[in-house]
């Protein structure tokens, strides 16, 4: 069975698993870096890692559109249900099987608040072991924590992470961070959007190399990953 992960613009993905399409932190309208646009956009789930503006995104709409159910955290469950959304609630530390595998959701360091100002819970992660067994880290957005090195115990096939700065990790935490992860492959996201978060990113890709065993993969906005 194939997974394809495809980088969307941000910290936009979709993944393809277990005859399912995932949608994550869906923000395409006002994102410059959106390789394509919401209206376009197939989903069966939407994953929300926090209640930020850029993540949240075109979730709402994607959802009544396509009828896609909306998985986050508690508070910002009840929030996309008031919207008129079908949703499943989890919180840190606790996994359920969907049709798609299993989903935990795990620790980030950041804020959470909803785009109308309400009340978004903690931020998180998300720790997806697929059909085939493939163990999948979305960090969302994160500062660096000690506790990844838990994360990687799982023995990580891929994780997608932040490099940006200013708001998450920056090449430096990224860099430990996967020494911390330890996984197979690793690819770069929330980056290049405005200037204030410009990195290099194969010049990071490139330090990952030498300094891990991990496979860096630098994509551009629309380009996928299969593993």
């Amino acid at each position: 069975m194939t997974n394809k992960l495809t980088w969307f613009g941000h910290a936009a993905l979709g993944l393809e698993t277990g005859g399912c399409q995932l949608l994550i932190d869906p923000f395409f309208s006002g994102n410059p870096a959106a390789a394509t646009t919401a209206d376009k956009i197939a989903a069966d789930f939407i994953l929300v890692t926090h209640g930020h503006g850029d993540h949240v995104g075109d979730a709402v709409a994607i959802a009544k559109r396509t009828g896609a159910l909306v998985i986050s955290n508690f508070e910002i469950a009840t929030w996309f249900e008031k919207q008129g959304c079908k949703t499943h609630a989890q919180h840190l530390g606790g996994g359920y099987k969907h049709p798609f595998g299993y989903l935990k959701l795990t620790l980030a360091l950041h804020g959470s608040g909803l785009p109308d100002g309400s009340y978004g819970g903690n931020p998180a992660g998300f720790l997806l072991t697929t059909n085939d067994a493939k163990k999948i880290y979305l960090a969302g957005d994160t500062g660096l924590f000690g506790d990844m090195k838990l994360i990687g115990e799982e023995g990580l096939d891929l994780a997608v992470i932040p490099i940006g700065d200013n708001y998450t990790m920056g090449p430096d935490d990224a860099l430990r961070a996967v020494k911390l992860l330890t996984p197979r492959h690793v690819i770069p996201i929330h980056f290049g959007t405005w200037d204030l978060i410009a990195q290099d990113p194969n010049a990071w890709a490139s330090r990952v190399q030498k300094e891990t065993s991990a496979q860096a993969h630098v994509l551009k906005p629309g380009d996928s990953f299969a593993f």
